[in-house]
């Protein structure tokens, strides 16, 4: 792996990046500022190492010294799952990235088995690098397109999380026609899809009415993540349970202290059936 110091407009660091010690470091600084370098890479400042797949945007964020915690607001909130199913035993997820999603899940969900489908192998080349668990007997990572991976039978799932995106948001594989229907259909009875969406304004409705073709409007929940600029997701195959307010505050506080995520603030900021939309 190439260590090469950071470019504008990052902050003072290193880039770690795939290839050979014996390339010319200046012309991959070329590529990296024009956006013709095509690879994920990585950027090491401080106590922090990012995924890059181009200098303007952050894919994924891991603290050096607890490399399990979730530092994107967006990935903490696609958490809110455990709202509706605080003990999953199955667990699929689309797209590795940096791994924080399935590092959390595999820490604080010992009884849950995980698998995750990531289709870009130089993604899964960084996999030691952010310190992503070795497959065992609960935790594998496949390569594959996850759009394809659940097309075809397949046990089904307490939970499915998506959060396939590339350097220009959500990753092509989820324009799959079936896309959505073949996640409906992946979940258990009680099982929920998470979904973390992002691009432009455009692409967010193309898939949010796709998502309320498939789930109907009354089985959906939307989180928005405006911290990371992010709409967070999930699909219910039968209507999710609504509390009273005590109730939910209760829940969410019991949450907060097992898991050490802020449950209160996304209950609050949860809203059923896609109201306004």
């Amino acid at each position: 792996m190439l260590e090469i110091p950071s470019p504008p407009p990052l902050a003072a660091g290193r880039l770690r990046l795939l290839e050979p010690a014996g390339c010319a470091p200046h012309e991959l600084l070329q590529q990296l500022i024009d956006g013709s370098y095509l690879k994920p890479f990585i950027e090491d400042c401080g106590p922090l190492r990012y995924l890059h797949f181009d200098l303007d945007n952050v894919q994924s964020v891991m603290r050096l010294d607890d490399p399990y915690a979730l530092c994107l607001a967006y990935t903490r909130k696609m958490m809110a799952f455990l709202l509706f199913n605080s003990a999953p035993r199955r667990i699929l997820q689309l797209g590795l990235g940096g791994g924080s999603l399935a590092k959390f899940c595999y820490k604080h969900l010992p009884d849950a088995t995980l698998t995750v489908v990531e289709i870009d192998r130089d993604v899964l080349a960084l996999r030691d690098e952010f310190q992503v668990p070795a497959d065992d007997e609960r935790f594998r990572v496949v390569e594959g397109n996850g759009a394809e991976y659940i097309s075809q039978a397949g046990p089904r799932d307490d939970v499915v999380i998506v959060d396939a995106c590339d350097r220009d948001g959500l990753s092509p594989t989820l324009l799959a026609s079936e896309l959505y229907s073949n996640l409906r259909r992946r979940l258990t009875l009680n099982g929920v899809l998470v979904v973390n969406i992002c691009g432009d304004e455009d692409e967010v409705e193309s898939h949010m009415a796709r998502m309320r073709g498939v789930f109907g409007q009354q089985r959906l929940v939307t989180l928005p993540a405006r911290e990371d600029g992010n709409l967070i997701v999930l699909g219910f195959r039968r209507e999710p349970q609504v509390w009273d307010g005590v109730e939910l505050d209760a829940h969410s506080r019991r949450l907060q202290e097992r898991f050490g995520l802020a449950f209160p603030r996304f209950a609050r900021q949860m809203q059923y059936g896609l109201r306004g939309q």
